[in-house]
C-alpha cells in the first residue's frame, strides 16, 4: 500500500503536534525568580522602601536630637542627664502601649497610603517647628520644670502616637504591592533597613547632627537649626516619596465603615485564637524582641566586665548585633526560599541559643563576645524575617491592621518588661545564668511553636 503525498505531509503533523505543544508549554514555563532581585525590580516596593529609609532614620535620630537639646539647653552643670532622658523615653513609650492596638483598627478602615503620607509629613512639621517652640517658651517654667522641656515631652508623645499609625500601615501595605512568593525577600530588606537605621541613628546620629549644624551655620540660617532640619526633613522626604505610591487597595470599604474599637479588638483576638500559625509567629517575634531588649540591658554589664572596655561603650556591642541582624536578613532574603518559614525559625532559634550559651562562657574576651553577638543577630534575623512574612502572607487584607496593631502593641509591652526585670535578675543570679536562661527561652520557643505551627501551615 502506497501513501500519497498528502498522507506523507499530514502524518508528521499528527504525530508531532501534541508533543510539540507540550514541549513548547514546558519551555515557556519558567521557574519564578527568587531572592532579592525581583523585589528590587518592583517599582512600588522601591517607593515604599525609600520612604522607610528616611522615616526609620528620622525615628532613630529623633532620640539623639532630644538628648542633644537637653544637654545644650536644660541640663545644669554637674547634673546627671539620666532623669531628663528617662522622661523623654517614657513619653516616647507610652503611646506604643496605649494606642498600638487601637491604631491598627483605624488603619484597616483608612486608606493606607494616606496614613503613610500624613503621619510622616505631620511628624516632620512637628520637629521643624521645635526651634520656634523652644524660643517662645524660653524663661518660662511649669513648676520646677522648664516650659520648653514640657513642650518637648508633648511633642515626643505626639510624634510617637503618629508612629503607632504609621507602623501597621507600612506592614499592611507590603503584601498589597509584593507578590506572595517574594514577601520573604521584601521583609528581609525591611529588616535590613531597620537594623541599618539603628546603627546609623545611634552610632552616627550625634556626628551627623553636628555636621548638619555646621553646614546650616555656614549657609547663615543659624548655628543650631541643622539638627531639626535633618530629622524633620527626613520625615518630610519620606512623606513626599510615599505620595507616589500606588497600593491598589479597595477604597469603598474604608470610606463607608466606621471603626468599633472594642468589637474590632475582639475580632483581632478571635482571629489570632483561631489561626495558630499566625499567632505562633507573633509569639515567636515577641520572644525574639524580648531577648534583644534584654541584650540591650546586659550589654552595659558586658562592656563593664570586658577588659579594655568602659560601660559607656556598650553601644559597640549593640552595633555588632545590628550588623548581624542586617547580614542575616540579607541571607534570608536571598536564600531563605529553600526552606519553610518555620524550618528557618527552628534553625534560627537553635543558633541563637548556641550563641547565648557561648556568650555566657566567653563574656570577658572582646572579639569573641563581639563575634558571638553578631552571630546572635544573624540567627535572630533567621527567626524574625520569616515570622513577619508568615503574619503578612497568612492574614487577609481586611484583618491586617487589627493583627499588626495587636502585634505592635504586644511587642512594645514585651520590650519594656526586660528593661525592668533583666537588670534585677542579673544582680541576683549573675550574667552567665541570665544568658543561659535566655538561650533556653529561645530554643524552647523555636521547637515548640515550629512543631505546632507546621501542623496548620506547612
Amino acid at each position: 500500500m502506497q501513501l500519497s503525498d498528502s498522507d506523507l505531509t499530514k502524518k508528521p503533523k499528527q504525530e508531532n503536534s501534541p508533543n510539540t505543544k507540550i514541549s513548547a508549554a514546558s519551555l515557556a514555563e519558567k521557574e519564578p525568580e527568587r531572592g532579592l532581585l525581583p523585589v528590587l525590580k518592583n517599582g512600588k516596593f522601591l517607593i515604599l522602601w525609600g520612604g522607610q529609609i528616611f522615616s526609620q532614620l528620622a525615628d532613630k535620630v529623633y532620640l539623639v536630637l532630644m538628648i542633644a537639646i537637653i544637654a545644650n539647653q536644660f541640663q545644669a552643670a554637674g547634673q546627671t542627664i539620666s532623669g531628663w532622658v528617662s522622661a523623654i523615653m517614657i513619653a516616647f513609650t507610652i503611646p506604643a502601649i496605649l494606642f498600638g492596638a487601637g491604631a491598627g483598627i483605624y488603619v484597616d478602615r483608612w486608606p493606607k497610603k494616606s496614613v503613610l503620607v500624613v503621619t510622616n509629613i505631620v511628624r516632620g512639621g512637628l520637629v521643624l517647628i521645635l526651634p520656634m517652640i523652644l524660643w517662645l517658651s524660653n524663661d518660662f517654667n511649669v513648676g520646677n520644670l522648664p516650659l520648653g522641656f514640657c513642650l518637648m515631652l508633648l511633642l515626643t508623645f505626639l510624634v510617637s502616637t503618629l508612629t503607632q499609625f504609621f507602623a501597621p500601615a507600612e506592614q499592611a501595605v507590603i503584601p498589597l504591592i509584593v507578590e506572595k512568593p517574594h514577601l520573604l525577600s521584601a521583609n528581609s530588606l525591611y529588616t535590613t533597613t531597620m537594623m541599618a537605621s539603628v546603627i546609623i541613628g545611634f552610632a552616627m546620629g550625634d556626628p551627623l547632627l553636628e555636621l548638619a549644624d555646621s553646614l546650616v551655620a555656614k549657609i547663615g540660617f543659624g548655628e543650631t537649626l541643622g539638627k531639626e532640619f535633618v530629622v524633620g526633613g527626613s520625615y518630610a522626604i519620606a512623606g513626599l516619596l510615599l505620595i507616589l505610591l500606588k497600593t491598589g487597595e479597595q477604597k469603598d470599604k474604608t470610606e463607608k465603615e466606621q471603626p468599633h474599637i472594642l468589637a474590632d479588638l475582639r475580632d483581632g483576638l478571635r482571629y489570632l485564637k483561631n489561626h495558630h500559625g499566625v499567632r505562633n509567629a507573633i509569639i515567636q517575634q515577641i520572644i525574639l524582641f524580648s531577648i534583644f531588649a534584654a541584650l540591650a540591658v546586659l550589654a552595659v554589664r558586658l562592656a563593664e566586665i570586658i577588659p579594655g572596655m568602659e560601660a559607656e561603650e556598650f553601644g559597640l556591642l549593640l552595633a555588632a548585633a545590628g550588623v548581624g541582624l542586617g547580614i542575616g536578613a540579607g541571607i534570608v532574603g536571598q536564600l531563605g526560599h529553600w526552606l519553610s518559614h518555620f524550618q528557618l525559625s527552628m534553625i534560627g532559634s537553635i543558633g541563637m541559643a548556641v550563641s547565648l550559651v557561648g556568650l555566657s562562657i566567653f563574656n570577658q574576651e572582646f572579639w569573641v563576645a563581639m563575634s558571638l553577638i553578631s552571630i546572635l543577630g544573624i540567627f535572630g534575623a533567621v527567626v524574625g524575617v520569616p515570622m513577619q512574612t508568615t503574619v503578612q502572607a497568612e492574614t487577609p487584607e481586611e484583618m491586617r491592621g487589627k493583627v499588626f496593631g495587636l502585634q505592635n502593641n504586644a511587642v512594645n509591652i514585651a520590650l519594656s518588661l526586660p528593661l525592668a526585670l533583666v537588670g534585677v535578675a542579673e544582680t541576683f543570679l549573675g550574667l552567665s545564668t541570665v544568658l543561659v536562661g535566655l538561650a533556653g527561652a529561645a530554643i524552647t520557643a523555636g521547637i515548640f511553636f515550629s512543631f505546632f505551627s507546621t501542623q496548620t501551615l506547612e
